[in-house]
């Protein structure tokens, strides 16, 4: 396994992290083998957040007896303000059964009331900065589904590490965000290397991922995926002329049916959350069950059946995707999963 510098942190990690969302949906042995099978084949970024569920408590009782000066561990807040957010940061190390988190992040800066609210006096940077001079993490991070947001971040000299979605299909960081991070030293973690499982063929997606000066951070739930992944990441990394043609294909094919999450469409009049809805396949193969019966994701299928098809929406979608038929097929997925035993 290679190890790369993820920018002005200075922090050695291995060219793929592992994305701690899908081993919610296992049981605690089975995560352990996922996580501790990961470490074996050399994988030492292990990124979680605190809103993962049993995310951290599995992680923490994977990594129990490894040595700690050999892993970075990555985790998240989505608290706005300090106390919340030092709160949050508590219960990670607890969960995580370590000292300090190597890199901790602002988890899901996506609106200028919600980059504002942590930068604000009394806001979460706050509790990081604490923390920072406490030691209880080393570095900090943002990650965001808003280009307008990443920009702004990256340059402002708050962050060590932007987290992004970029796969071969979602490849607008290459304009104008990968080389900005590059030129300011910040590291670019590859949110979403698989499209949120939407692109199949690893093969593909890591292989193009890694022409970059990115770090993928794929979500893994089987030993199998990792050996996968770890086998294309250590072969030839060379893309061919029939390979980059299949992925022109694979794009051609999505295009007009994938929501790149930039939030444009927002905000809508009714509240419907149209980007989880639009994701709603996604989100059904990472994360446990409950969270679709009764968590977030039924709560925002509950504000979409109110949809009343204005097309506010659509006029501002950069990708012109039709929203209003995208959410209709969404909620009628959305209940024939949730009927099945």
């Amino acid at each position: 396994m290679d190890y790369v510098r993820l920018g002005k942190s200075g922090l050695m990690v291995s060219r793929i992290g592992f994305g701690g969302i899908p081993i919610q949906r296992l049981g605690e042995e089975e995560a352990v083998a996922v996580v501790r099978r990961c470490l074996e084949l050399g994988v030492n970024f292990i990124d979680t957040a605190n809103a993962y569920t049993t995310s951290e408590t599995y992680i923490g009782k994977a990594i129990a007896g490894w040595p700690r000066e050999k892993l970075v561990i990555a985790t998240k807040t989505g608290a706005r303000d300090r106390e919340t957010a030092l709160k949050h940061l508590a219960q990670s190390l607890q969960a995580l059964g370590t000292d300090y988190v190597d890199l901790w992040q602002f988890h899901g800066v996506s609106t200028a009331e919600a980059y504002a609210q942590v930068l604000a006096p009394g806001g979460a940077m706050e509790a990081a900065q604490e923390a920072l001079a406490a030691g209880k993490i080393r570095h900090i991070g943002i990650t965001s589904h808003s280009m307008d947001i990443a920009l702004q971040a990256v340059p402002s000299g708050y962050f060590e590490t932007i987290q992004f979605p970029f796969n071969f299909v979602a490849h607008e960081p290459l304009d104008k965000l990968i080389p900005l991070a590059q030129a300011h030293d910040v590291g670019f973690i590859a949110m979403k290397p698989l499209g949120g499982g939407m692109l199949e063929n690893a093969r593909l997606a890591f292989k193009y991922l890694l022409q970059f000066d990115v770090v993928p951070d794929p979500g893994i739930e089987r030993v199998s995926e990792i050996e996968e992944i770890v086998a294309i990441v250590e072969g030839d990394l060379t893309l061919s002329d029939a390979e980059r043609a299949e992925m022109a294909q694979i794009r051609a094919g999505l295009g007009t049916r994938f929501c790149h999450r930039c939030e444009y469409c927002q905000p809508c009049p009714q509240k419907i959350q149209i980007s989880t809805i639009m994701n709603l396949r996604s989100f059904w193969k990472r994360f446990p069950r409950s969270t679709f019966i009764n968590g977030w994701v039924a709560q925002a299928v509950t504000r979409a059946r109110e949809c009343l098809e204005c097309g506010e929406c659509e006029t501002r979608c950069p990708y012109h995707l039709p929203i209003r038929e995208m959410i209709k097929e969404n909620v009628a997925f959305y209940e024939q999963v949730t009927r099945m035993g």
